[in-house]
């Protein structure tokens, strides 16, 4: 009986520290020290962050604190915020520049033909010209 319930108390301090970690951190009220806890932020991030803050007031959305934070751009805060960083309680969304069914589909071999295609069509039109009297010249 006892080896279960220390067991179980094991759990629920396991759990609790799990929690804390996936626990958010709000840019517009975290201190340096929550601030850093967020991985990829480090000192330099974190007091930029605070600066900026002080001087201009909170962070209005993810794009606001991309304009504002030397360092922290589109790529950059898709990571933070799967870290746990938030603005105004939001997390970033993947942009459309990162998001796999946006990236360019490479052209098939079909593809590449065709445009062979559309050259040599090009060329004709340019070596055949009836109102010059080339035709058939090359």
């Amino acid at each position: 009986m006892l080896k279960k319930l220390a067991g179980l108390i094991v759990i629920i301090v396991t759990l609790m520290g799990v929690q804390n970690v996936f626990a958010a951190v709000e840019i517009n009220t975290a201190d340096q020290a929550q601030l850093d806890s967020v991985p990829g932020i480090g000192p330099a991030t974190s007091r930029a962050i605070l600066d900026d803050r002080k001087k201009n007031g909170s962070f209005k959305d993810w794009a606001d604190l991309e304009q504002r934070v030397r360092g922290i751009g589109e790529r950059n805060s898709v990571k933070l915020s799967a870290a746990g960083l938030v603005v105004n309680g939001q997390q970033r969304s993947a942009s459309p520049s990162q998001d796999i069914s946006a990236q360019p589909v490479k052209a098939s071999k079909a593809s590449k033909d065709n445009k062979g295609v559309a050259k040599v069509d090009k060329d004709i039109q340019h070596s055949v010209d009836p109102a010059k009297g080339n035709e058939g010249k090359h």
